[in-house]
């Protein structure tokens, strides 16, 4: 792992994952997501083979933050993962573009509108923290350099839909200047609604954007 630029007294440590090093932490990084999202323990088994797929995908790139393990613990690792993130660059033949292009076809958006917002995007595919890590600005920072220096033009994600937008993702997105592309959209097979949201980059441009709804966040 490569440190991220931080103050050397910082806790959790924000780091660089590469490809190997998310596969050989991918059982503590699914736990986290299971702890996150409050699913029942065993989903970490189903979505082992789809995250271990991911990590083999143009573009692909992760980070994590880590705090010193337990001396206790029964594991040889020197740091502990309390939260992760990762994403890559989207394309057509994936199942989430074409379930998106799908759902924007499908409210009225035209061809070029589509093309304009698809053609060249990353996608932020997980973001989680750990619920015990939560509360001291990791998502933020998770998700700022995950997205600082990407070379697309923009970066979509999809994020369950609640009331009033009241919870911590959207609280983030919406401060990090992510706006509204497809709202109340459900994905084949899941019966919960979904937002798809986006903003452009850079992210130089975050200090001059304010969060807002709108429907082209990439134009």
């Amino acid at each position: 792992m490569r440190p991220v630029d931080t103050n050397a007294d910082q806790i959790p440590l924000v780091v660089e994952l590469s490809a190997a090093e998310f596969r050989d932490r991918l059982q503590e990084a699914l736990a986290i997501y299971v702890a996150a999202m409050g699913y029942p323990r065993g989903t970490e088994y189903h979505r082992a083979p789809m995250w271990t797929e991911h990590v083999q995908r143009s573009g692909w790139s992760g980070v994590g933050a880590v705090v010193p393990a337990d001396p206790s613990a029964e594991s040889d690792a020197t740091h502990r993962l309390v939260a992760v993130a990762y994403g890559y660059r989207g394309a057509p033949e994936q199942w989430w573009h074409q379930q998106v292009r799908t759902g924007l076809r499908h409210t009225g958006w035209t061809r070029d509108r589509i093309d304009t917002v698809l053609d060249d995007y990353f996608e932020l595919t997980e973001l989680h923290v750990h619920p015990d890590a939560q509360g001291h600005g990791l998502g933020e920072t998770l998700l700022l350099r995950l997205l600082d220096r990407r070379p697309e033009r923009g970066v979509l994600l999809s994020t369950p839909e609640v009331a009033d937008e009241n919870n911590r993702a959207w609280r983030l997105y919406r401060r990090l200047g992510f706006r509204d592309v497809l709202r109340h959209f459900r994905f084949a097979g899941d019966n919960r609604p979904f937002a798809v949201l986006g903003r452009s980059l850079p992210l130089e441009s975050l200090s001059t954007e304010k969060p807002s709804s709108g429907e082209e966040p990439l134009t």
